[in-house]
């Protein structure tokens, strides 16, 4: 199965003040990626070809990257997922610039049931935030908040407890009387 998912934001700034925002993935100062309140986005090194890393199960290496443009991370994990992830920036028709996020990927083997009931309505509602966090980076307000949906509420839930119950299974997090 073939999936191209796109996200992207029309913001009132010059181009390379979204660009700004991609250079930024994984370092201390990130004020893209939502990990206040998704896995952090984690990288070996700073951002440039070969870093490898990843964010909860999602596993990438860093394949291109345009310093103030745009970077291309390659899947390695979950199994199932061929292809790519990638944030650019450019110029908008009429002015500012556009932050666009896309997924492509031929998924098989369990990510044919994996990506549509899992990862898919997670990585919708994942993006949508990353987007809300640059608008209000660069503009100080968002102008339509995402809001999750009961179905990402419910799979969020369901990961909090499997993390929890993994955790206490390997005695590595808070064990119940």
């Amino acid at each position: 199965m073939r999936v191209r998912n796109l996200h992207l934001r029309h913001l009132p700034v010059p181009p390379d003040r979204a660009g700004a925002l991609i250079d930024g993935l994984a370092s201390p100062d990130d004020a893209l990626w939502p990990a206040d309140r998704w896995p952090a986005m984690r990288l070996d090194r700073p951002l440039a070809v070969g870093a490898a890393g990843g964010h909860g199960p999602v596993r990438y290496t860093v394949a291109a990257y345009t310093p103030g443009h745009g970077v291309r991370f390659r899947f390695r994990a979950p199994r199932g997922f061929d292809g790519f992830h990638e944030f650019t920036a450019g110029p908008a028709d009429g002015g500012g610039a556009v932050l666009r996020h896309l997924l492509a990927i031929r998924a098989h083997g369990p990510a044919l049931l994996t990506w549509p009931l899992v990862f898919r309505p997670l990585h919708d509602a994942l993006l949508e935030d990353c987007l809300d966090r640059a608008e209000h980076a660069l503009t100080g307000t968002v102008r339509a908040p995402s809001r999750w949906s009961p179905y990402v509420r419910l799979l969020r839930a369901a990961a909090v407890r499997g993390r929890r119950r993994r955790d206490e299974a390997l005695g590595t997090g808070p064990v119940r009387p």
